[in-house]
């Protein structure tokens, strides 16, 4: 710590003031004096006489006040601080006093005779400003306090030995060039740790050591400004400012602190972009292609950032037609690039007009000028030997289908872009794989066919002519040639047959079985329009009849009622068709027609056994491998009763062994699909049995005389309660005769058969709900609701729809014959 020279008298004067002080002088300067008074408390006592006795009691009490210490004590001998003195002590040293608390013994000292107090060490007020201590003064003699123990603080007296610092320097800043005179830049803040409190030991004051005359500070605030206008940052762009911070208010003998402020002027726009000369000149072969740079140009501007953003164009309509310019962000140059074709031959050399000027302008420095440029810039065009040019982009040609080889196609013209206008030569690029239709003539460029062309299989074909140069076959130009194959009518139409046709059982006269279409390879121009009949020449069908749609499709129509599968399941069905193109062409096509019980209340024909194996989702590969199990399985089971047949019986046979041949017929009839096993009419009506005298289980060699193979149906009202009794026939003579008949049957075979006969008896009033004895009664109903029942009444649809046929078919029969 440094002390100033004025600090040394400090020490003196305290003492001077503590002794003055133990004397009994009255408080000088900033000592306190430490006394202690005796005080004598006077007690009146009136005796007999009158008179007064007083009595003398002392009244002793330590009277304090604060000790200080100046810090930094730098002499050879201890301090002095103060002195303790008590009123008691009679100067004869019967009175010892004693120190405590902080510090006591260590930092501070006492004579316990005398009481004077002395500092030791050099004290520090910025690492302990104050210490408290106790003192005592003790009867040496008794080893009593002669009054309690009292506490008093020394205070440590601050000297100017510190300072002021900038703990957060170096300081960076910035701020706008061209600014006013005033602007505040940074405002900086010092420390120091004498005690602000005592004289001027912490004031500080700023000034700026160096950085004038461009930039001032506040002397008490920190504040630093601008000094100077429009400082330029193209001029200079950084700043090192030293600012002093002194204390004891910036007088003689102060301590001082300093710090570096940098400052960088940031940059406005201020600057127009320049271009460094006013003319340049460019060299572009006109073999350049477009889109590509052919040059650049460049402006300077001395700004930074976007502050320095140009944006160039080309003035003159002229120039700006066949070139375009634009701007690098990274070099901020201007990139002329070719916009059309250079043609050396009609123009030679072209003249733009290029300005820049700035993107971001400020509005406070438009005095100072327009912030755009311009300079002129020429292109010269230079002369290439440049390939044919062709006089379209692309050719389009057509050929007729089927024409003659060397048939000519058209032709393609190319010329030398040059002023030597050399011969061109043409010829066709090559491609793999290609079959080589056409060929070119060299110097004519003609294209002609090299061989037949055929629309159906390729309709367009895409060559490449090549032109070059006779002087120079380096230079090499293309151009793409389409040619159409264009059709004739050279393809007969045929019938489309991808679908199988289904006749369904149950199709009616005039009803449309299948609606054909036709397909022809021609276009549409010749194909657009079919016509279709039978071939001429042949009997007229008796099944079916053909009827032309007039829209390019035929349908074919039943003639005839009910089709039968095992009378004829496939029918062959010849169609000519032919269509309206020139020449006119025509093909025949037989179609199959396959015959099958269709499925009723679906709108596809299909077969049921082919439903069936559409739904059982069975493979021709599934199916075989079923087949073959079947055919092991019967192998097996052939084998297998062989083997038993071949076994030997004994040689010779027990009598004890006795067996019995028991032989088991097991003659089951067909159901209720069986109708020539059992037929229950002749139940219901005796007398039609008498037709049929054989067995309907077993076919005789010969039919009977008098017996009939189909029983023929009567058409009446009658109900078998209505039968006359000369018709009727007791059921058991019935039964007996039946019996009869079967035991003297020869044609019988030899095993036993049972045959059994119910009747339910006649004459019932409420006669018979059953359609069994109905057989002949016509009957008006109608039994078409029963096609919407679905596949499980088909049997019974079919029968009811055939009685319903029969009966239209007599009628209709009947009234002719009345007529």
């Amino acid at each position: 710590m440094k002390v100033s020279p004025t600090s040394c008298l400090c020490p003196v004067l305290l003492c001077l003031c503590f002794l003055e002080r133990g004397c009994g002088a009255s408080h000088h300067g900033q000592a306190k004096v430490i006394s202690r008074n005796h005080n004598l408390t006077h007690s009146h006592n009136q005796t007999k006489d009158g008179e007064t006795e007083v009595h003398h009691r002392p009244k002793r009490g330590w009277i304090w006040n604060q000790f200080f210490v100046l810090e930094e004590h730098i002499g050879p001998d201890a301090q002095y601080v103060g002195k303790l003195h008590s009123n008691s002590d009679k100067g004869d040293g019967s009175v010892r006093y004693i120190l405590s608390g902080e510090g006591a013994g260590t930092i501070f000292i006492i004579n316990e005779v005398t009481g004077d107090i002395h500092a030791t060490k050099s004290l520090d007020r910025e690492k302990k400003s104050h210490y408290v201590l106790h003192a005592q003064a003790i009867d040496i003699n008794t080893n009593k306090p002669l009054e309690p123990e009292s506490e008093f603080i020394i205070k440590v007296q601050d000297i100017n030995d510190n300072a002021p610092k900038f703990p957060d320097g170096p300081f960076v800043t910035s701020v706008p060039e061209m600014s006013e005179i005033g602007t505040s830049v940074f405002q900086v803040t010092a420390t120091d740790a004498d005690d602000p409190t005592y004289g001027n030991s912490a004031r500080v004051v700023y000034s700026v050591l160096h950085g004038q005359p461009y930039f001032s500070v506040d002397p008490k605030t920190g504040v630093i400004r601008t000094a100077l206008a429009d400082m330029d940052r193209e001029a200079r762009e950084h700043y090192a400012v030293v600012i002093q911070a002194k204390d004891m208010a910036g007088q003689v003998g102060g301590l001082s602190g300093s710090t570096t402020v940098n400052i960088t002027l940031t940059d406005v726009n201020d600057n127009p972009p320049k271009f460094p000369q006013k003319n340049y000149q460019v060299y572009v072969p006109e073999s350049a292609q477009v889109g590509k740079p052919v040059g650049k140009i460049k402006a300077n501007d001395e700004d930074v950032g976007v502050n320095a953003e140009i944006k160039y164009s080309i003035l003159n309509p002229e120039g700006a037609n066949m070139f375009s310019i634009a701007t690098d962000k990274d070099t901020r140059e201007g990139i002329i690039s070719l916009r059309k074709p250079l043609n050396y031959e009609k123009k030679r050399q072209y003249t733009l007009h290029v300005a820049a000027e700035n993107t971001h302008l400020d509005p406070r420095f438009t005095h100072l000028g327009s912030f755009k440029d311009d300079a002129t810039l020429k292109i010269t065009i230079g002369d290439v030997d440049e390939p044919p040019v062709f006089s379209m982009d692309y050719y389009i040609m057509d050929v007729y289908e089927n024409a003659r080889i060397g048939t000519e196609v058209g032709a393609v013209t190319a010329q030398d872009p040059d002023s030597k206008n050399s011969p061109v030569r043409y010829f066709i690029e090559q491609r793999e794989g290609d079959e080589g239709y056409f060929d070119i003539e060299a110097v004519s460029g003609v294209i002609r066919t090299t061989q037949l062309l055929d629309r159906e299989d390729t309709p367009w074909h895409n060559i490449t002519v090549m032109a070059t140069e006779e002087d120079n076959p380096s230079l090499l130009s293309h151009v793409p040639v389409t040619i159409q194959v264009l059709d004739v009518n050279d393809n007969p139409p045929e019938i489309n047959t991808e679908e199988e046709i289904i006749i369904c059982e149950s199709t009616r006269a005039g009803q449309v079985i299948q609606t054909i279409t036709a397909v022809d390879k021609d276009d549409f121009a010749n194909g657009q329009r079919f016509y279709f009949s039978f071939p001429g020449g042949i009997p007229v069908n008796p099944n079916f009849t053909l009827k032309d749609n007039e829209d390019s499709t035929a349908s074919i129509i039943a003639r005839r009622r009910r089709f039968h599968r095992l009378t004829q399941e496939l029918y062959e069905l010849p169609v000519v068709v032919w269509d309206g193109g020139e020449p006119l062409l025509s093909s025949t096509s037989t179609l199959t027609l396959r015959v099958c019980p269709c499925q009723r209340g679906t709108r596809l024909k299909i077969c049921q056994s082919e439903a069936f194996l559409s739904s059982a989702g069975l493979s021709t590969g599934a199916l075989i491998a079923i087949l073959l199990c079947v055919l092991i399985l019967l192998a097996i089971v052939i084998l297998f009763i062989t083997l038993r047949r071949s076994k030997k019986e004994p040689l010779i046979i027990s009598e004890e062994d006795i067996r019995e041949n028991v032989v088991t017929y097991d003659d089951e009839g067909g159901g209720e699909e069986d109708t020539e096993a059992f037929d229950i009419i002749a139940l219901r009506n005796p007398e039609a049995a008498e037709e049929l005298k054989f067995r309907r289980d077993v076919r005789p060699d010969g039919s009977r005389p008098g017996s009939s193979g189909r029983l023929h149906r009567r058409h009446g009202t009658h109900s078998p309660s209505s039968l006359g009794t000369e018709e009727e026939m007791d059921v058991r003579d019935f039964i007996k005769q039946r019996l009869a008949e079967a035991d003297q049957d020869t044609s019988v075979p030899p095993y036993d058969s049972l045959q059994t006969y119910a009747f339910e008896g006649q004459g019932s009033p409420a006669g018979s709900i059953s359609s069994l004895g109905s057989a002949g009664i016509h009957s008006e109903q109608d039994y078409k609701f029963l096609d919407e029942w679905g596949p499980e009444f088909q049997k019974l649809a079919e029968l009811y729809g055939e009685e319903v046929d029969v009966q239209s078919e007599s009628t209709t029969k009947d009234a002719d014959e009345q007529t």
